[in-house]
């Protein structure tokens, strides 16, 4: 392979471009479809790619294509290289129209229902004109958009970095997992020593891929105990919400939830699960905009009256 071949003009971003729309298609002709053109076409500028790379980056079957080796090393730059030339596009854009860049940060379950909200409140007060666009997603998707620059922030808890990218984390603030449950509930008010008096309610855990299953498992295990019979896996807070409103279900979510939701009420049952960190993460070698610093400045501030909200007794 000759790495002078990818700078010497022959390598386009329409190429660029085609490799992500395969990838994402898995056919030639689904891939020809989203692009507006003929199978000939992607055909012959696949094959342009290949030459120009030296290696074959998908390997054709009576099914469609999956990328080789060397065309999933490919497909993760050039997925990169395309995210960072919208989102030059869309700030360019917002320049243009308001004078001010947009802003798009992801979150999770913790960020997403007290923290990322109260600080758009505050935020959309003083800058009216500023767009923020919010984008839900696991912490792995997450974490590879913001690594391609589909995303400009992470709010949550902090995740350990990936390999494909060197992440900032900053530490806002440590939230416990608490029991949640609807305030009606019947086991409020009375006695309970552990999640072994709880194991024949309807329980809500949280999707078998995510960090805070995993230490639920691990919780259980370490009591002996089976999981739950009657659960359901959820981490979408609307569903998850009126699930326990609705029913006498149990869900171990951040305390916040709970405590700050009129109609929801945390048990007094400490979990021995690991404290969650709650922070914000950037990609260490992009500089943030000045919309960014602006969101992770009002982040801080919301933040820091969080965590002493946090350290009050609560009745």
């Amino acid at each position: 392979m000759n790495v002078d071949h990818f700078l010497d003009g022959r390598l386009k971003l329409r190429h660029l471009v085609l490799v992500t729309v395969v990838a994402d298609e898995g056919t030639l002709v689904g891939a020809a479809k989203a692009l507006h053109v003929t199978q000939p076409v992607v055909t012959r500028s696949l094959q342009e790619i290949e030459s120009i790379a030296g290696v074959e980056l998908f390997a054709r079957g009576p099914r469609g294509v999956r990328p080789t080796q060397y065309g999933d090393v490919f497909i993760e730059h050039a997925r990169a290289v395309v995210g960072n030339v919208r989102a030059a596009a869309g700030r360019i854009n917002e320049l243009q129209r308001l004078g001010m860049e947009p802003v798009r940060v992801g979150t999770i379950l913790a960020g997403a229902y007290s923290l990322l909200p109260q600080t758009l409140i505050r935020l959309k007060k003083t800058h009216p004109h500023l767009t923020v666009s919010v984008v839900e997603a696991m912490p792995e998707e997450l974490g590879l958009q913001l690594s391609r620059g589909e995303v400009d922030v992470l709010v949550g808890r902090l995740q350990p970095s990936r390999p494909h990218a060197t992440l900032r984390h900053v530490r806002l603030y440590d939230e416990p997992v608490r029991l949640v449950v609807r305030h009606e509930h019947p086991c409020r008010g009375k006695p309970t020593s552990g999640i072994e008096d709880l194991m024949d309610l309807p329980w809500i855990l949280p999707g078998r891929n995510t960090q805070l299953r995993q230490e639920i498992d691990e919780l259980f295990d370490c009591r002996g105990l089976p999981l739950p019979a009657n659960i359901i896996e959820c981490s979408t807070i609307l569903t998850l919400r009126t699930v326990l409103l609705e029913t006498d279900a149990v869900a171990p979510l951040p305390m916040l939830i709970g405590a700050r939701d009129p109609l929801l009420a945390v048990l007094p049952l400490a979990l021995d699960t690991v404290p969650r960190e709650i922070g914000i993460s950037t990609v260490a070698d992009r500089p943030p905009s000045a919309s960014t610093r602006l969101l992770i400045k009002e982040i801080v501030a919301v933040a820091r009256e969080t965590d002493s909200a946090l350290l009050e007794p609560r009745r």
